[in-house]
């Protein structure tokens, strides 16, 4: 009896210690505590720089400085990039105007003028004519020499060209300007207005302009010093949104779905953050691409985002930071 006694006992111990070990066969496990992570806070960093090469003139803003977007960090001079503005405005003008007066034709007084020139030629037309045909009778009778003759016909045909001209002068200020030319003055319009917004646009580039809001991390030049396209003036570290960047197990992967809500804790504060898992890697890192063992599975790790709700000046670039599942998550996850 004593003997059965015993054998119950170690039974029973046996599978206390089975239970314990193996969180109550599966029952238990990931109920109690919700599994953690570590990651941290992502580095995002921007570099600014002017599009086009000068000397700068003003720097606004000092390391560590808040910015907003839209804020002018810093000016190049602007002296050349305004002449070239105001040369495009005054060629466009000049375009404009050359436009405008090809499609409203000739005015009443160069047409008048024009008609004028041509009575004028048929009046001197009239008068050669008849001194040509006076000698042209006279010149067989010997009364007119042939040299004579010749003069007054070739002052005949001179009348004869100058109608024909004058004609041919009124008619194309009746008709007006031709449709290839006003096409011609449009397109010159069009070209000098790409060269007034091109000029504009090089005469905004010599401001540099904050693409977003951040902090000022480093401020590399100075007022005075001449710099070329690309040349890095100010580095601007953008903290809104906070994104923080962690890593989990494959074997967890099942846990991790874009909206599933987290805690996020630092190790100098107390504080709980609130965030929500916006993107999980489709890809394993640091691991062989392709996997054949389980052994080799279980060191998959996969990369996912969390943004942060309520972030503050706790949360630090680059500041390593511990995700938890929110207890919420957790429990539903485990019920489906």
């Amino acid at each position: 009896m004593p003997k059965r006694v015993i054998i119950i006992a170690v039974v029973a111990i046996a599978i206390a210690l089975a239970a314990i070990f193996t969180s109550g066969f599966g029952l238990w496990s990931g109920q109690d505590a919700p599994a953690e992570y570590y990651g941290n806070v992502d580095i995002r960093e921007v570099n600014l720089a002017f599009e086009q090469s000068g000397r700068i003139t003003r720097m606004n803003f000092e390391e560590g400085q808040r910015i907003e977007k839209g804020a002018i960090l810093a000016v190049i001079d602007q002296q050349s990039l305004g002449d070239d503005l105001k040369a495009a405005e005054a060629r466009l003008a000049s375009a404009r105007a050359q436009l405008v007066k090809s499609r409203n034709g000739n005015r009443p007084q160069e047409i008048g003028a024009a008609a004028a020139q041509l009575e004028q030629a048929r009046a001197q037309h009239r008068q050669a004519k008849s001194e040509y045909e006076r000698r042209a009778g006279l010149v067989a009778s010997g009364a007119v020499s042939r040299a004579q003759f010749e003069q007054s016909r070739a002052v005949f045909e001179i009348a004869q060209a100058a109608v024909n001209t004058a004609s041919q002068q009124l008619s194309l200020l009746r008709a007006g300007s031709r449709q290839e030319d006003i096409a011609a003055n449009a397109a010159a319009v069009e070209q000098a207005q790409a060269d007034v917004a091109q000029a504009r646009t090089r005469l905004g580039e010599g401001q540099l302009v904050a693409p977003s809001g951040g902090i000022i991390l480093s401020r590399v030049q100075e007022p005075g010093a001449i710099v070329s396209p690309g040349a890095t003036i100010y580095t601007l570290t953008i903290d809104k949104p906070v994104y923080i960047r962690a890593y989990a197990p494959e074997s967890q992967l099942g846990s991790l779905v874009p909206g599933a809500r987290v805690n996020v804790t630092t190790d100098s504060s107390e504080k709980v953050y609130m965030g929500t898992i916006g993107y999980v890697s489709p890809s394993a890192e640091f691991t062989p691409k392709t996997v054949q063992t389980e052994d080799l599975r279980a060191d998959l790790v996969y990369r996912f985002r969390i943004v942060v709700e309520n972030p503050d000046n706790g949360l630090r670039q680059g500041q390593p930071v511990t995700v938890a599942l929110a207890r919420t998550n957790a429990q539903d996850q485990a019920a489906d």
